[in-house]
């Protein structure tokens, strides 16, 4: 049984917000002590309402391991994350907002299984955009969760470091999409001063990327030609990180090491020109010093 729900969470000023979401339960009986959940962090789809995962028709098929994970008898909670499938401007690669989603995902499919039939133990599994709310869950949860318990993160190709991640990356089509949906969402989140770090002539394109969904191969091929005019005029400045706030948010959605008792899977592409596979590899470093315990794929071409 799969349903769309609407549970609330909370928004970056601490106030109570309406969020959307997807959960699918298993059909079969229920064990002792209920059904443990997988909360399933969904990689980019934009940053508009419209490009909610639980609007699409393709929900199942973007579900990565969903499968699988029913036939293990678990519960799959699917976030929109805020400002997807919701009013309002979508925390693009917002951690805090981002893991807050994943948690109260959590608690809705609890809530939807009925008494005694989903357990408070869960994992949390993303890819992208996704691995950085699988991450930024774990480092939420004891202290905005308490009531649940996580018993492991799984990210691959998790945006980490995003200072690095975004310059790096301005060298792809890819690239840029992604930091112009950055910049058009965290100037409306945050207030951060859009036009002081991107030339006057990428404002229109900014804006028209920002107004399409991300969800199939078409889409791609459709902002082709948006990505192309980027090419010619982007960024004002050498490096992002250079200049205030920009310096700040991009340090407060870098998402630090987890607590040392949750496991961590991270998974990455060798030849991923999004999320460098260095970028990966240092992030799994920084946790194996701080005493994670890490199992890491990493997967050829």
């Amino acid at each position: 049984a799969a349903y769309r729900v609407l549970y609330r969470s909370t928004g970056l000023r601490g106030e109570p917000i309406a969020v959307s979401g997807a959960v699918i339960v298993p059909a079969g009986p229920v064990p002792p002590g209920g059904r443990p959940i997988v909360a399933w962090a969904h990689p980019t789809t934009g940053v508009v309402d419209r490009c909610a995962p639980s609007l699409a028709r393709g929900l199942f098929r973007s579900i990565q391991g969903l499968g699988e994970m029913l036939e293990r008898g678990y519960v799959v909670a699917a976030t929109d994350y805020p400002g997807l499938g919701t009013p309002g401007v979508h925390p693009y690669l917002v951690g805090d907002s981002e893991g807050r989603a994943v948690l109260d995902s959590v608690r809705a499919a609890r809530a939807l299984a009925g008494p005694g039939r989903a357990s408070r133990t869960f994992a949390v599994w993303g890819h992208s955009q996704g691995g950085q709310a699988a991450l930024f869950t774990g480092l939420l949860a004891r202290r905005y969760a308490p009531d649940l318990t996580l018993v492991g993160v799984a990210a691959a190709a998790p945006a980490t470091e995003l200072a690095t991640l975004m310059m790096a990356d301005l060298d792809t089509s890819g690239g840029k999409n992604l930091t112009a949906m950055t910049l058009w969402s965290w100037s409306r989140v945050y207030g951060a001063p859009i036009t002081k770090v991107v030339t006057p002539a990428a404002l229109p394109v900014i804006d028209a990327l920002a107004d399409d969904c991300l969800e199939t191969i078409i889409d791609v091929l459709e902002r082709r030609g948006p990505s192309r005019a980027l090419d010619r005029s982007f960024l004002a400045v050498d490096d992002l990180a250079d200049r205030q706030p920009w310096r700040s948010l991009l340090a407060r959605n870098t998402p630090g090491t987890l607590a040392p008792e949750i496991p961590v899977f991270l998974a990455q592409g060798s030849a991923d020109t999004l999320v460098l596979p260095r970028v990966t590899q240092d992030y799994r470093a920084r946790l194996c010093r701080a005493g994670s315990r890490v199992a890491f794929a990493l997967v050829p071409g």
